[in-house]
């Protein structure tokens, strides 16, 4: 991947963002439809995923519609932008749990920890738990940073889907997905493991799901 394009069909738009030399035009493009409610199809360091303003709660509400659950129960996670952020949507957390954050993130890992109430406003329900990645994907952290504040997450796949190629391969994913959603990022292809998840909220972390992390 050398340069960066846009692919339109039916108003929906296949754009090729290249992350060793990423064009801000359409980063701020991708923020647009993000800030409008409009759900996206985009890189991580471990699958593709489906993602919106999390702080949009149209948005919140279409993502949950897509996923096929309620937004109150839904399990999304949220991408920061660095620890700064994290730390306005999570409890305050202990010296060893905050340098286990510090030494693996970004990376292909999702912490599980306490949420504050900011999280509940979120999603209009209480919620004790959240899910934090900062993926270690230049084009999904210059979305988040033009953003401003944290995008609302989850795979691609579902959890019974073997992770093939139609989900790694963008060309692939916009064949399938097209009609779907508003804007598919093709970053390249992406890899057949998920994140690995961590629980940090009982006595000491403990991995409940192994993935490339």
């Amino acid at each position: 991947m050398t340069n960066s394009c846009i692919f339109v069909k039916n108003n929906k738009m296949f754009i090729e963002i290249n992350p060793a030399n990423i064009d801000r035009r359409l980063i701020a493009q991708v923020v647009e439809a993000l800030r409008k409610g409009e759900l996206i199809i985009f890189p991580t360091d471990t699958v593709y995923a489906v993602g919106c303003d999390a702080t949009n709660k149209k948005a919140l509400a279409e993502l949950a519609k897509w996923k096929g659950v309620k937004v109150q129960k839904a399990n999304f996670s949220i991408i920061c932008s660095d620890l700064s952020q994290v730390s306005l949507y999570v409890k305050q957390i202990d010296r060893v749990v905050f340098r286990l954050l510090k030494q693996y993130l970004p990376g292909p890992f999702t912490f599980i920890l306490e949420a504050t109430n900011e999280v509940s406003k979120l999603f209009d329900a209480s919620k004790k738990e959240i899910g934090i990645r900062i993926p270690d994907n230049a084009i999904v952290q210059a979305i988040v940073e033009e953003l401003g504040h944290p995008m609302a997450t989850t795979s691609l796949h579902d959890d019974e889907d073997e992770i093939t190629g139609y989900f790694v391969d963008p060309a692939a994913i916009y064949e399938r997905f097209d009609d779907e959603f508003p804007i598919i990022i093709d970053g390249g292809y992406g890899h057949l493991e998920a994140s690995t998840v961590v629980d940090c909220t009982g006595g000491s972390p403990e991995i409940i799901r192994q993935g490339i992390g």
